[in-house]
């Protein structure tokens, strides 16, 4: 016999730092019939796509790979290196540079750091010799949500060694907020972020100088970049493009025109969000991890952050993310990447309250929420 009572199924709020929910708008423009990509139609929501991608990067060419970001990272290293790479590790990401350059026989130099710790400037410049081809780090380390000095590691690089390749994994920080591109060759973005699109689609913004490295030193086959941009120049791919998520990624530029935002005020939305967000957390007596927080996420640590996300995800269907490796069960991570509604926001930070009380760890009196708005005005 049924019960009485109607169970409500209910989808859980998605939290985690990538993927990102897809908002409606997004998930009607993908689910049109698919597209042939070697068509005049899929060849004119593919250059605007990549019109619209250049103007928001401000760099002189981008490629679309249908790739993760790991994929970006890997064609990055083997287009631009031969022999020798210095990286930079203060999270799991970082540590994948280096990996990929041993995975693909480069001599690599790693810089270690904790996973709260920004790299200095100095111990880069240390760690530079004239065999270093290119330098690998990224502007968001998304593994503890720590910002690196990218603007200022850029700088003194091409200061120092102007031959040098700079590549900038930009995955957690692309759509964030505006990035200086002024001393980066290469800047790798992802799909899954903030355009909150379905993974699998990789960007890869172009310096003048890396264009003519490829258009020269063409190598490789698949992420053979000097194939795909003479490709794409043509509103095409060397092989076969995602396009649906091409056609999401379209969607989401038309949203901002049809509406009269710009790439700006979505910036401006995220800092302000964060900023309240940690404002919220820290007024709950809750300590933030990284010492230079980015916007695109707020990550907390504490010894109780596992039953924090086990509280969220089961009386609230929230999912948020952990932590890994050394943080595993030792942090949780919040999402600001895309857009969020506040009233999202609200939710979760009024459920973290509420799954402190239930731990005994403090008692509830709505400091989350108070904070949060008052931080916003």
């Amino acid at each position: 016999m049924e019960s009485k009572h109607t169970k409500i199924i209910t989808t859980p709020l998605l939290f985690t730092p990538g993927p990102t929910p897809s908002p409606e708008f997004i998930r009607n423009a993908m689910a049109i019939p698919t597209l042939h990509h070697r068509t005049p139609e899929f060849e004119s929501i593919f250059s605007t796509a990549r019109a619209r991608l250049l103007k928001m990067l401000e760099m002189p060419e981008v490629l679309m790979l249908a790739s993760s970001g790991t994929g970006a990272m890997e064609a990055a290293i083997a287009n631009f290196s031969t022999k020798k790479i210095l990286t930079i590790n203060s999270g799991k990401f970082g540590e994948r540079f280096g990996a990929i350059g041993r995975a693909l026989g480069r001599e690599v130099v790693e810089i270690i750091n904790e996973w709260d710790t920004p790299v200095s400037v100095d111990s880069i410049l240390q760690n530079l010799d004239s065999n270093v081809e290119c330098v690998c780090f990224q502007i968001c380390e998304s593994a503890g949500g720590l910002s690196h000095p990218y603007k200022e590691i850029a700088k003194a690089l091409k200061e120092r060694s102007p031959h040098t390749f700079v590549i900038a994994d930009a995955i957690t920080a692309m759509g964030v907020e505006r990035l200086d591109v002024s001393h980066i060759d290469v800047l790798i973005g992802g799909s899954q972020k903030a355009f909150m699109l379905p993974p699998g689609l990789a960007i890869l913004g172009l310096s003048s100088y890396s264009v003519k490295h490829i258009e020269s030193n063409s190598c490789g086959y698949y992420f053979n970049l000097g194939k795909e941009l003479k490709n794409q120049r043509k509103n095409t791919t060397a092989y076969t493009a995602p396009t649906s998520i091409i056609i999401g990624l379209k969607a989401y530029f038309d949203m901002l025109e049809s509406t009269g935002f710009n790439m700006d005020d979505i910036y401006h939305y995220t800092a302000k969000v964060a900023t309240a967000t940690r404002k919220s957390l820290e007024s709950l007596g809750l300590k933030i991890y990284p010492k230079t927080p980015s916007n695109s996420m707020s990550v907390v640590i504490a010894e109780y952050a596992k039953d924090v996300a086990k509280i969220l995800k089961n009386d609230f269907k929230i999912n948020l993310a952990g932590g890994q490796d050394r943080l595993k069960d030792r942090i949780f991570r919040i999402n600001h990447m895309g857009y969020i509604p506040l009233h999202e926001i609200s939710f979760v930070l009024n459920a973290i309250e509420l799954a402190l009380d239930k731990l005994s760890i403090r008692k509830f009196d709505s400091s989350a929420n108070r904070t949060f708005f008052e931080s916003l005005i």
